[in-house]
């Protein structure tokens, strides 16, 4: 039986994606941020709800629809909740709305930096694999290769040579998973049976303890 140490990575976003709007008061295409902001309109027993996002120049506000003209029994009273208290955490999931950006936006600029939290999940003695279970509370701009290589301290070539060895495999797994984006709920396992020290040396850096 392998012995494993097992680690979480939850990956977190710093810069939500930027939708470019005409803007009224530029006069041209510029990037809107959100403002963290939802307005409501009611109108009998329907709903319109919208995020407000900001010209990054001249702070002239875009209306971005979550939706519009829903019933009001139709809505989920969690999700109106959060609407009407203006939740900073439903907001902030919003702002990561990809797909809802791109239905009103002619581009949309998405941001490679984040912030990484990292916790042991089970350490046998004597440990030779590695498992890293890959979380991410929003959509990421990250490709796999590169969180690796940048989180372990090694050349992305090392890595692919790793992939194409089999010593680094990738549940769901495909030829070009390392150039893809991060998936949340992706499974990184490594062999590392033939590296030295590795308590001292690996340990670290999967686990976010010190050098």
């Amino acid at each position: 039986m392998c012995k494993t140490l097992r680690v979480r990575w939850t990956i977190i976003p710093k810069t939500a994606p930027q939708p470019w709007i005409a803007c009224g008061g530029c006069g041209g295409l510029r990037a809107f941020r959100s403002s963290g902001k939802i307005r409501l309109n009611a109108n009998g027993r329907k709903l319109d709800a919208w995020l407000i996002y900001k010209c990054l120049i001249c702070e002239r506000t875009w209306n971005r629809p979550i939706f519009e003209r829903r019933t009001l029994r139709d809505i989920d009273p969690l999700t109106l909740d959060a609407l009407q208290s203006n939740d900073p955490d439903w907001v902030r999931a919003e702002t990561f709305n990809l797909d809802g950006l791109r239905r009103k936006a002619q581009r949309v600029d998405e941001f490679a930096e984040f912030d990484i939290a990292k916790e042991i999940r089970h350490e046998s003695a004597g440990w030779t694999r590695l498992e890293i279970e890959l979380t991410a509370q929003f959509a990421t701009n990250i490709r796999l290769d590169r969180l690796l290589a940048g989180e372990l301290k090694m050349s992305r070539s090392r890595l692919q040579a790793l992939h194409d060895q089999g010593l680094c495999r990738t549940d769901p797994g495909g030829a070009d998973i390392m150039r893809r984006r991060v998936r949340s709920g992706t499974l990184v396992t490594i062999d590392l049976a033939m590296e030295a020290e590795r308590e001292r040396l690996w340990k670290p850096l999967e686990a976010g303890g010190p050098l």
